[in-house]
């Protein structure tokens, strides 16, 4: 899995984002709402360094 790396393509537009093997974008999310979310979760497993948004996630 890809660390999540922050861009800005817009002045004030910044987002998280992951990247496939070929460089392409696979997950994109404002940084704004990932900031909001983590700060409404108390997560109780750690993630790895730049894996900050998969902590407690449930997978389906």
């Amino acid at each position: 899995m890809s660390k999540r790396e922050l861009i800005e393509p817009n002045p004030g537009d910044k987002r998280y984002v992951r990247r496939d093997d070929k460089g392409h974008f696979t997950e994109e999310v404002d940084v704004g709402k990932s900031l909001a979310a983590d700060q409404r979760r108390h997560s109780t497993h750690d993630a790895g360094k730049g894996q900050g948004d998969k902590g407690d996630r449930q997978k389906h």
